[in-house]
């Protein structure tokens, strides 16, 4: 992830939800990232083909990126780079992911998820990824953190220097049992972007939360 510059605490990735590629979704992310602090945008493909998903990430990544956020483009590597995206997401194990951080490390971020164990996030740590995502896209559709993910991130954040994303629940107040592990980065989807939901005004509050509640890292 991309070099805080803000408080130096957790702070807030958005992904992308499951909702194919509506028409206001540039409109969408550009509201929730006017409601304060984001360090990253993460885009998964979910069910699209791949030319919907290229029409997608070319709404979305230019929004992220003028707006200082980094655009994270998930499973495909030529999408990531036919639009100069940030970073690359690789879900396909310790293989897969060495051989993206081979070809791509020196041009983008390289970010791995799909660790179920400890034994899964070592793994893939070896291969010296940017940064290590706890969760599923997609499954946070209960209102608090999956107890794997935060068992994970809380050993993960103790004994590994490579920063972690954890996945929050569909309640953005989901966001401070993250913050507790002390990860470095909270990912937020339906809590955001779900129906009902002001994007603006999650991503205020989520802030609001991380300021008054998420532990201080120490400085480096």
């Amino acid at each position: 992830m991309p070099e805080a510059t803000e408080p130096n605490r957790c702070r807030l990735v958005l992904i992308w939800p499951d909702n194919g590629a509506p028409d206001d979704a540039a409109a969408r992310l550009s509201a929730a990232l006017a409601g304060g602090d984001v360090a990253s945008l993460i885009l998964p493909q979910y069910g699209l083909g791949e030319d919907a998903f290229q029409a997608l990430c070319e709404k979305l990544v230019p929004v992220a990126q003028q707006a200082g956020v980094a655009a994270v483009v998930a499973g495909d590597t030529r999408i990531a780079g036919r639009l100069k995206a940030d970073g690359v997401h690789v879900d396909g194990g310790p293989a897969a992911l060495a051989d993206v951080i081979d070809r791509f490390a020196s041009r983008m971020m390289v970010g791995a998820g799909g660790a179920k164990s400890r034994d899964d996030a070592l793994n893939l740590g070896e291969c010296q990824p940017d940064y290590l995502f706890f969760g599923r896209f997609g499954f946070d559709n209960k209102p608090e953190p999956h107890p794997r993910n935060l068992s994970l991130a809380s050993w993960w954040a103790e004994m590994v220097s490579i920063p972690c994303v954890v996945l929050g629940g569909s309640d953005t107040d989901s966001i401070a049992a993250v913050a507790a592990t002390g990860a470095e980065f909270v990912a937020l989807s339906a809590a955001v972007f779900g129906e009902g939901r002001d994007p603006a005004e999650e991503v205020a509050r989520a802030n609001a939360l991380l300021d008054s509640d998420a532990p201080r890292f120490e400085a480096a």
